[in-house]
């Protein structure tokens, strides 16, 4: 047997050990469909130079004591989880509040929007005099794709024009999300639906 084809046996050997151990290379991940064409993991970053393949939409086993339907936010992880039955959750990557910005609580959704418009608040405007008073929905538009507010506060779950800063704390306490993850969270759960935010 030539060099070539032992080098090429022992790869594909070793392939399907990786395989059967679960552990095999996501090859045929190495695209994620999205609302703008496709984004090759390179294309993220979630600011541990992990890239998009540690923070894309995933089911995990899940031990946590909240009912399947309910949001769990982990600002620390920078991950959100949505319940299911059978000690598993949907869990995806978020971006989250920067130093100073985040907080904790239980609120639910009261409203759900689509492409929605964004108004900045008088708070953000004193920091950012130069934004506009308001945005209508759009690529462009901060919120992204979907939006769902939580209680009466200002803040939300949304989508994001900005996909880089998903895994990032950076935001003024909202979580943004890939527009793809948001739209398959938004189209998930409904108004009511309990959010457990977790500093």
């Amino acid at each position: 047997m030539g060099l070539s084809m032992r080098f090429n046996t022992m790869a594909a050997m070793a392939l399907a050990a990786l395989t059967l151990a679960g552990t095999a290379p996501a090859m045929a991940q190495s695209t994620t469909p999205s609302f703008f064409g496709f984004f090759r993991p390179s294309d993220f970053g979630n600011g541990t130079g992990k890239g998009y393949s540690s923070i894309r939409r995933q089911v995990v086993a899940y031990n946590g004591k909240y009912a399947p339907g309910t949001i769990v936010v982990n600002t620390a992880e920078r991950r959100l989880y949505l319940v299911q039955d059978n000690g598993t959750a949907l869990r995806y990557g978020i971006g989250v509040g920067r130093d100073g910005f985040r907080w904790s609580g239980v609120q639910t959704i009261t409203r759900k929007a689509e492409w929605p418009g964004w108004t900045p608040p008088a708070q953000m405007l004193q920091r950012r005099p130069d934004l506009p008073r308001y945005m209508p929905g759009g690529i462009d538009n901060p919120l992204g794709a979907r939006a769902m507010y939580l209680g009466s506060t200002l803040y939300r779950i949304h989508g994001s024009n900005e996909p880089e800063t998903i895994g990032q704390a950076v935001s003024s306490g909202c979580f943004r999300m890939t527009n793809d993850d948001v739209t398959d969270l938004y189209n998930r759960v409904r108004v009511g639906t309990k959010v457990v935010v977790i500093n």
